[in-house]
């Protein structure tokens, strides 16, 4: 039972109950050959490594597609922390067949061995004790350690798996670290099953879509992790379902929680909590649970149509639209977090320690930067990291959307409202944020007519749809974002100023990508997400060749051009010059067209294009031990180039 006088009591539940699981896995091991052995399989017998057909595999991701959407996110943070410790992180589905994995390159020549692949099965039926078979078996979490492997063949590995449950507590899939056993390490356990559950959370949240989802804990600032509590209802209160964390909190089992509701769990009527959220800035609920014991909570109410729902005293009250869509695919494409950004630029290190300290404060922030220097991806991950991570991030591109749509896209509309409107009306972008994100993209380049409407929602936290007298209360965290100087439009009445103050909170600058010094960085990450986690690498001279570039388009222009190149280079693991597409030696004011110009042309260049060339002309010949025709037939130029350029070599 969750102790008043103890808020903190499911943390050290959770340390006893880690200290169990150690006393437990010997027998659990042990009761694992004993099934093995009655499986009939031997030791020293060669496994069944042959994966599904490729169609085969496509239908699995199907069936597992919520599963694959939700856990993606979550093994990538996980890959992050244990990167370069000769490990991957694998998923499976409920029987133990691999739908995804993420692994280390130096150790996916021995994970090809064994065939930690998409699509081979690990059940112990087929492989014997092993992490990910047992941990179904067992329905716990499972480490097993070189040759507690049953099959000698595994006996080099070291899995540590946890199972992942549903709303009901029914397994839906499994989630492993596996690695060379002499890389093990006591913390990957710990590590797994918070991510296990971590994703269970987010299967939990994404199942009740028309519900009351109430995240609670004894503490506020558990409120948003791992240790929270969450509970669902229907829109009328009745009990649905609740989280590990919300059962233990509760101290009720599954079964005696059926006959209750929201108000007899947490002494508050729904009608209360609706009022709540009517407010302007409503903060945490302060609610005393059926124990006694009193928590803090922030409710998501995810109403279908969002109109009016139904009460425990069967009163018909009015519920704010707070929509909530939660997209699998969208899901599964969710960027990483604020220190995943953070790949060794001093520039982006300060604006990301900038806004750490706003999150969750309510504060707006208005991104500046380039066209193509990741704005949409900083607020993403700012969205990702602060406490509303599990309610809609909407983006909306204010330059991409015509200015005759613009106000219904923001606003929403009633039916009938203009000519051509859809039938049952459009409840906008704004509220589809509710209780979420709001990024306003290319916000200095929204008409002016639109800046005062924008203005009086953001004041007044109030949104009236076009065609309808109703203003419907809306909660979102704001991030806008501009390539423009925002107080130069001003200057020329362009921008609402009184707009421009309301929205810079907190502002922040991206540095282009030609002043950032983590270009290196920056290439790997884009060649293994855009090869999917294949080993390409950028020649020297092509590197080369990419810090003398001024990237006028930034990373989009960068990552379009890996992605091309990754086609060209095809089976080839070195993407070289020649796989570089004839625009990029078009854009840049070194390579082969300046090093071809005449003299007269490179006038026009000066010093730093000389010395550009220069530079580029001795690492390439570096790269190449200082073969001058080698170097020519890389630049593209002939020899007799090479030595104009550096008459030393001469």
């Amino acid at each position: 039972m969750y102790s008043p006088s103890a808020p903190d009591s499911n943390s050290r539940s959770m340390k006893a109950s880690a200290s169990k699981w150690d006393d437990a896995m010997p027998a659990i091991i042990d009761s694992s050959h004993l099934r093995s052995k009655a499986f009939g399989l031997c030791p020293g017998a060669q496994p069944d490594f042959s994966p599904l057909q490729q169609s085969d595999l496509a239908l699995l991701v199907e069936r597992n597609r919520m599963l694959h959407a939700h856990a993606v996110p979550a093994m990538e943070t996980l890959y992050q922390q244990i990167i370069n410790t000769h490990n991957m992180v694998i998923l499976t589905d409920a029987n133990g067949v691999i739908v995804h994995s993420l692994g280390d390159d130096d150790f996916l020549e021995k994970a090809d061995r064994v065939a930690l692949t998409p699509g081979v099965a690990w059940s112990e039926e087929s492989k014997g004790t092993n992490a990910i078979g047992t941990a179904l078996a067992e329905k716990t979490a499972t480490l097993v350690h070189a040759d507690q492997h049953f099959l000698a063949a595994n006996h080099f590995l070291t899995c540590s798996a946890a199972p992942i449950t549903d709303y009901q507590g029914n397994v839906v899939g499994v989630l492993d670290v596996s690695g060379d056993q002499r890389s093990f390490h006591k913390h990957t356990m710990a590590l797994v099953r918070m991510s296990a559950l971590m994703i269970e959370n987010q299967l939990f949240s994404a199942t009740f879509e028309d519900s009351i989802t109430l995240h609670f804990h004894a503490r506020p600032e558990f409120i948003g992790t791992l240790m929270e509590g969450i509970a669902s209802f229907t829109p009328g209160g009745r009990f649905l379902s609740a989280n590990r964390n919300g059962l233990f909190q509760l101290g009720l089992s599954f079964s005696a929680l059926q006959s209750h509701t929201f108000s007899s769990l947490f002494g508050l009527p729904v009608s209360a909590l609706f009022d709540h959220y009517r407010t302007a800035a409503p903060g945490l609920l302060n609610l005393c649970m059926h124990s006694g014991v009193r928590v803090y909570g922030r409710a998501q109410l995810r109403l279908a149509n969002g109109a009016h729902a139904l009460t425990d005293n069967n009163d018909i009250v009015s519920a704010p639209s707070i929509p909530h869509a939660t997209n699998p695919v969208h899901a599964a494409r969710r960027l990483s977090g604020l220190r995943y950004l953070n790949t060794g630029d001093p520039q982006l290190e300060l604006v990301i320690d900038k806004v750490n300290k706003v999150l969750g404060r309510d504060i707006p922030i208005l991104v500046m930067g380039e066209t193509g220097t990741g704005k949409e991806l900083l607020a993403q991950a700012i969205h990702n990291d602060s406490p509303r991570a599990m309610s809609p991030f909407v983006a909306v591109n204010c330059a991409s959307i015509p200015e005759t749509l613009i106000e219904s896209e923001l606003f929403g509309y009633e039916d009938g409202a203009f000519t051509g409107a859809r039938k049952k009306g459009s409840i906008g972008k704004i509220l589809q944020a509710n209780g979420g994100t709001l990024f306003l993209d290319e916000i200095g380049d929204m008409p002016f007519s639109l800046q005062a409407r924008l203005l009086r929602v953001l004041q007044e936290r109030m949104v009236t749809p076009l065609g309808s007298s109703k203003s419907i209360p809306v909660n979102v965290e704001l991030i806008c974002a501009t390539n423009h100087n925002l107080r130069e439009r001003i200057a020329k009445g362009l921008f609402r100023e009184d707009l421009y103050y309301r929205l810079n909170g907190l502002v922040v600058k991206l540095p282009p990508l030609r002043e950032r010094t983590d270009l290196d960085t920056v290439v790997k990450k884009i060649l293994m997400s855009e090869s999917n986690g294949g080993k390409y690498k950028i020649s020297v001279d092509v590197l080369a060749l990419f810090h003398q570039h001024k990237w006028p388009g930034n990373f989009r222009q960068l990552t379009n051009l890996l992605r091309t190149a990754i086609i060209m280079a095809g089976d080839e693991q070195e993407i070289c010059l020649r796989h570089m597409p004839d625009d990029f030696f078009d854009d840049i004011d070194t390579g082969a067209a300046a090093l071809s110009a005449s003299p007269e042309k490179m006038i026009a260049g000066g010093a730093n294009l000389e010395q550009m060339e220069h530079s580029v002309i001795l690492k390439t010949l570096d790269a190449h031990g200082g073969n001058v025709s080698a170097t020519a037939r890389a630049l593209g130029v002939s020899r007799n180039t090479i030595y104009r350029k550096v008459p030393h070599l001469k």
